[in-house]
């Protein structure tokens, strides 16, 4: 989903630099589509036109340049990003437009013939808003493509670490693209190869974020299981975790989502005696059909991932255990479907999100035999979707008249939401402001998607 979000800029990383207009400023609004990297990347762009002395405006305002973050996971996020980039061309005809991201990467000529006046990639983000900026004042005919061989992309580029200005959660990106090469994805085409974040970067980093207030910190990536194997120092995701909770040892460190094969007894022995490691893992499956995994070219079956699900137990009482799930690959049988639905269940996951399969052009997956009908993927989706609200509710059930930890984040009127370090939402109720605090909740019960409580004490 997209949305136009307000950032503050934090992390010694960040380097001012004004742009070729001098002291002129204009009003910009961005349009942001897809993933959490993307939100990262744009609350990088959103700092530094600030730094630059630009003012932000909600993308519905009329601005003199826009900006779209665009996303290429899927044949629709190409659709809505065309729509919105249409939808700046007619809501302000001569404002400067700008697109990066996966899918001006993927399909420079498309988004190039759609009228605007930039289009980048997903790399090279400082250089993308000097562009603008030069576009500002000199408009040229057709449109300037800047959009690179990613494949050939070896530097990581760094980015101002940050979050929603006013939230208590902020994202640090550690790494950059993806070698997995499943046969649905366009990512490895549109992100390029795996690009790390050095630990010590890392280190300095979550201090600076731990130092301007932020309670809690999410480690993010395209693929931050493969995280380190660029630098070639021998060190891991264990050893980068390991470093970053000791240098902000009061902020709960959380991580993105991880391959299923990270998670072994080694990583489960080391990680487990981190203190403000949330105990919340987003393990990737993708399908619990061995057959289908195969044709997704998965790189583990379900007995290696059930693997890791069972470690994850071992070393955590009751921890978030959430996935993602495919439904309706081409040649998935009904016999295939029920195994999936087994295997979530047997692997009890905490929370899902489930995808009917869309074809994405360019991938393996789109050329396959026995595409599966659309009828047939969203009743799928549906059943699945049933099997994992019981999942949820039966893990929700599990915490009702324990106390959990939650930090909180929002309120309306006297009421508070926030999550605990599985990464469930609380609610409970306060007349008094509980923003950026963790207290401690009783856990009454059950509403919805979200655990209710009584406040206990304020840490």
């Amino acid at each position: 989903m997209g949305k136009l979000t307000y950032y503050t800029q934090d992390g010694p990383l960040f380097q001012a630099k004004r742009g070729s207009l001098g002291e002129k400023t204009v009003k910009i609004a961005i349009y942001t589509l897809g993933c959490k990297v993307n939100q990262y990347e744009t609350q990088a762009m959103e700092a530094e036109l600030l730094r630059r002395g630009h003012s932000l405006v909600p993308f519905e305002e009329t601005a003199d340049a826009y900006i779209v973050n665009t996303c290429a996971v899927t044949a629709m996020s190409g659709h809505k990003s065309r729509q919105i980039i249409r939808r700046c061309k007619k809501q302000s005809p001569r404002a400067v437009v700008g697109v990066c991201g996966c899918y001006s990467q993927t399909e420079p000529a498309a988004v190039a013939g759609l009228g605007v006046d930039l289009v980048s990639g997903p790399a090279g983000r400082m250089a993308f808003l000097d562009d603008l900026e030069t576009l500002f004042s000199r408009r040229e005919a057709s449109p300037l493509v800047t959009v690179g061989n990613i494949m050939s992309t070896r530097a990581f580029e760094e980015l101002p670490a940050g979050g929603l200005e006013g939230r208590t959660r902020a994202m640090l990106k550690v790494e950059d693209g993806c070698v997995n090469f499943c046969s649905y994805c366009i990512i490895p085409y549109a992100r390029g190869p795996v690009r790390s974040l050095a630990l010590d970067k890392a280190v300095v980093e979550a201090k600076a974020l731990a130092d301007k207030g932020y309670k809690e910190i999410v480690l993010t990536g395209i693929e931050i299981s493969s995280w380190g194997q660029d630098l070639k120092t021998g060190q891991s995701l264990a050893d980068l975790v390991e470093a970053v909770c000791a240098a902000a040892p009061g902020c709960r460190i959380r991580l993105g989502s991880l391959e299923p094969r990270t998670v072994t007894e080694v990583f489960c022995r080391r990680v487990s005696s981190l203190h403000n490691l949330c105990p919340h893992f987003h393990l990737s499956l993708q399908s619990g059909c061995d057959a289908t995994l195969k044709r997704m070219n998965r790189k583990y079956d379900t007995a290696r991932y059930y693997e890791s699900v069972t470690l994850l137990r071992k070393y955590y009482v009751n921890p978030g255990i959430t996935t993602d799930l495919i439904v309706g690959f081409p040649g998935e049988t009904g016999e295939e479907f029920e195994q999936t639905l087994a295997f979530m269940r047997r692997c009890a996951f905490t929370a899902m999100h489930i995808f009917p399969y869309s074809r994405r052009p360019g991938t393996p997956a789109d050329k396959m035999p026995d595409q599966v009908l659309n009828a047939v993927k969203e009743d799928r989706a549906h059943r699945a979707a049933q099997a994992a609200e019981e999942l949820q509710h039966d893990y929700l059930q599990s915490w009702v008249g324990q106390c959990l930890p939650v930090l909180f984040e929002e309120e309306k009127g006297v009421v508070w939401r926030g999550h605990a370090p599985n990464y469930v939402e609380v609610v409970t109720t306060s007349a008094e402001s509980l923003h950026n605090i963790e207290a401690s909740v009783h856990i009454t019960g059950t509403e919805g998607s979200s655990l209710v409580g009584t406040l206990q004490d304020i840490r």
